[in-house]
């Protein structure tokens, strides 16, 4: 089957499960592949020409003009909407379905954690923006015991320093590369919280990755 994946994640779950995508984005984790534009601004001409049976697109991930676009030449398009990780199983069986693979094999994320605390997980700056509860990144961490906050209880908001009360902060490198050159201006978000970087791509990124993922970000947040 010839598929072109508009979700990084999904490219890689696709890869991890033996069919490899025609094309992906450059967001994609996958230089030898060719690439047709980003996950916002997806080249549709291109992936018009390559003829594929199938083209993956997420709500998250990508816009609903690309889904009208690709619908109106005719392609065969399946999304994904992936917003809790009690959902996953469900989704990648759906995925699998129409790939044409068996069902695959689901260990689970194991077993939510107690709750343990707040955490404010900054992902942009110049304007300070965060992720909350109610994202994908939210559930993982709320499965860790950790309650993801934003000023106005909403999944993604801008939000001032020393405005928001955490006990920790979590940092992910992605989509904003957050390095240690930041730690002084990430430290004085919330005054005396702890601060732990994290792999963005096991805190953002679902599918064949999540049961390891979700075990590094539990050792990372130990």
């Amino acid at each position: 089957m010839r598929v072109v994946s508009l979700v990084p994640s999904v490219t890689e779950t696709l890869s991890a499960w033996g069919v490899e995508p025609v094309a992906c984005t450059r967001y994609c984790d996958r230089p030898d592949l060719p690439h047709v534009g980003g996950t916002k601004d997806p080249d549709v001409v291109a992936i018009a020409e390559l003829a594929p049976d199938l083209v993956v697109m997420d709500t998250e991930e990508n816009t609903l003009e690309a889904h009208r676009e690709l619908m109106d030449r005719g392609l065969s398009v399946h999304v994904t909407e992936v917003t809790d990780i009690a959902g996953l199983a469900s989704e990648l069986s759906s995925l699998a379905s129409r790939v044409g693979v068996a069902k695959p094999e689901w260990p689970g994320p194991g077993e939510p954690r107690p709750p343990a605390g707040r955490a404010l997980v900054p992902i942009w700056r110049n304007p300070w923006m965060a992720i909350g509860a109610s994202t994908y990144g939210g559930s993982v961490l709320r499965h860790l015991g950790l309650e993801a906050l934003t000023p106005g209880g909403g999944s993604y908001e801008e939000f001032s320093p020393g405005g928001i009360e955490a006990d920790v902060i979590v940092v992910p490198d992605e989509p904003y590369a957050f390095g240690e050159r930041h730690r002084r201006e990430l430290e004085s978000l919330v005054p005396g919280a702890r601060l732990v970087h994290v792999d963005g791509r096991d805190l953002f990124w679902w599918g064949s990755r999540t049961p390891a993922a979700v075990g590094r970000l539990a050792r990372a947040l130990v």
